[in-house]
């Protein structure tokens, strides 16, 4: 009888429904999708390969992360692979999975944080990412791709880059849905002259946009880590907890070439990793604008005479490695409410011929289950120890800090944020090693706003921020017409996020504003830069075997935000490298 057919299907389909949502419900279930990902100590160099020697891989990746992710995934459609991630996995980590939790990993300072935080000299506050899927479990999630001037520039192929970009978008990025303050940004950008309005668009375009999101529409965060789900199981092993201490050679070649790597495991013993023999088999660092250059460094791979004051022994000498690093500058405007606003991260943003970026971002929130750490002296909240100078900094002044944080009310988060960040700064600095221990942050100066050019545009973007704020559609939204731009410029100096001394009583100088709260966007970069360490293909200059594929090797940030691209640059150069290497027979 059809009747009975219906009921067993809907026996059957809510059954099915039943185990589906159990099998996600267990911590665990991730490596029922993700077999090959494994904690370092699993790892044995002893295991014979194909070939009857040591273990060896086609390629060896250092950084599981927004570059490494997808190029591994790539590579391994057709060769063996060996993904190596100082981090943990993302998966069942609530502080990376939940929008609500944004703020979460970048205060946590504990040694498991997804987030390892450090001070550049400057004084100002950053971090870089610590775990599988790197910086797109940290970030705030916006999604836009670079401009067609940046693409050809870069001088990478324009149809390989529009292949690459949906390959991403259609796995992990998502379309948002407005919250009612980034309406109110949106509307106010437009009545202030950013137009033309471009609506909903991945592309970078002058006039206001709103962006993509890896934010799903429950809040859940898609990491370049769910990318390793395209990868081919069979030819992809990915190691967590994996701290590569340096990148081994073999100097009796005629041109040194890299031959594996030295890493070690959560337990802290000590493995090495080797390439396949063949003179296609290499290292690639993908480990970021801060961990690329700093294991160049310690791999003996930069200016000969820093390195001997670290001990450690040259392989070639480079002497640009850690140098023209930059940081886009990010200032901001706190606009206090009265009631409790709704959390957004990025979604509307106004581009500029300026080059001034305006974005916005509002509330707090924090789930339940979310899990809990030392925010200590990182905190993402309010206020840096802004009003004690830096000789006051004293251990009990930090506790006494710390304590105080705890005790702030939520209604301390009521309202949000306009930001404006500088694109193209012609600031540069540089980073060096301090510890030949990978864990130890290596030295990094950005020398913010020291050419006056960015000091300019930052004065253009806070007259602009000003404007926004005194809109007829924002004013009507947050009903702050009291607040002039004097108090709040004050509110927002008192509750800035930095270690630079501050200026108080000082905010009609827009300039000393800008120096006074300058915080990071995390869109720094360089270090490995096109041409003076790397080749257009990426291969570090001077040796075989040995590239470098991430944001380090960038001269300046792409899009409005760069993530977009830093993924679409790992699925990018691992087709690139599969069809030089296996042309048609490539598949991809």
């Amino acid at each position: 009888m059809a009747w009975v057919r219906v009921v067993k299907l809907f026996l059957c389909l809510l059954l099915w429904v039943n185990s589906l949502c159990s099998s996600q419900g267990r911590e665990d279930s991730w490596e029922y999708v993700y077999p090959f990902i494994k904690p370092a100590s699993s790892f044995s160099s002893s295991s014979t390969s194909s070939s009857g020697g040591e273990r060896a891989y086609d390629y060896i990746i250092v950084g599981g992360g927004t570059a490494g992710c997808p190029l591994a995934a790539t590579l391994s459609q057709n060769f063996s692979v060996l993904l190596l991630e100082r981090g943990g996995a993302p998966f069942s980590n609530l502080n990376v999975s939940h929008l609500e939790n944004f703020h979460i990993s970048l205060a946590d300072t504990s040694p498991n944080s997804a987030a390892q935080a450090f001070i550049s000299t400057d004084g100002v506050i950053n971090a870089r990412a610590r775990v599988l899927g790197g910086g797109t479990c940290i970030n705030a999630g916006f999604y836009t791709r670079a401009s067609t001037r940046y693409v050809r520039e870069a001088g990478w192929d324009a149809q390989l880059v529009n292949e690459s970009y949906p390959w991403i978008e259609k796995q992990i990025v998502h379309w948002p849905e407005l919250v009612p303050w980034q309406e109110a940004v949106r509307d106010s950008l437009l009545e202030v002259g950013v137009s033309p309005f471009n609506g909903f668009t991945y592309d970078h375009v002058y006039g206001t946009k709103v962006g993509g999101t890896i934010f799903d529409k429950y809040g859940r965060r898609h990491t370049a880590a769910n990318l390793l789900a395209t990868g081919n199981p069979r030819n992809l092993d990915v190691l967590v907890h994996a701290t590569v201490q340096k990148i081994m050679f073999d100097t009796m070649r005629k041109k040194v070439k890299a031959v594996g790597v030295i890493f070690k495991d959560e337990n802290g013993n000590i493995h090495e990793a080797f390439l396949a023999k063949g003179q296609r088999s290499e290292v690639i660092v993908s480990s970021g604008a801060i961990g690329s250059p700093q294991l160049l460094l310690l791999s003996g791979i930069g200016p000969r005479t820093d390195l001997k004051k670290m001990n450690i022994s040259p392989v070639i000498e480079h002497k640009f490695v850690g140098k023209g690093m930059s940081d886009n500058p990010m200032n901001s405007v706190f606009v206090p409410m009265n009631r409790t606003v709704k959390q957004s991260l990025i979604q509307t943003v106004g581009i500029t011929k300026r080059g001034v970026y305006i974005e916005a971002s509002s509330g707090f929130g924090q789930t339940a289950d979310s899990i809990r750490c030392n925010h200590g002296i990182m905190s993402a909240e309010i206020g840096q120890l802004s009003t004690i100078p830096p000789s006051q900094r004293t251990p009990q002044a930090l506790k006494a800090y710390k304590e105080y944080k705890q005790d702030l009310p939520h209604e301390a988060f009521m309202g949000g944020f306009i930001l404006e960040k500088i694109a193209r700064p012609l600031s540069t600095g540089k980073l060096t090693v301090i510890d030949t221990d990978p864990n130890i942050n290596p030295v990094v100066t950005f020398n913010y706003f020291s050419h006056p050019y960015d000091l300019a545009r930052c004065v253009d973007g806070i007259r602009m921020m000003e404007k926004v704020v005194r809109s007829k559609h924002f004013t009507n939204y947050t009903h702050c017409d009291e607040h002039t731009m004097e108090k709040l410029l004050n509110l927002s100096v008192k509750a800035n996020v930095n270690f630079i001394p501050k200026h108080t009583n000082d905010t009609k100088s827009l300039e000393q504003f800008c120096r006074d709260t300058v915080i990071t966007i995390w869109h720094y970069h360089g270090g490995c830069h096109v041409g003076k360490v790397v080749d257009p293909e990426y291969k570090v200059i001077g040796l075989d075997g040995l590239r470098v594929i991430d944001s380090s090797t960038f001269r300046e940030s792409p899009g409005t935000n760069p993530q977009a691209t830093v993924l679409m640059l790992g699925r990018y150069m691992g087709v690139k490298m599969l069809r030089k290497r296996l042309g048609k027979a490539a598949g991809v």
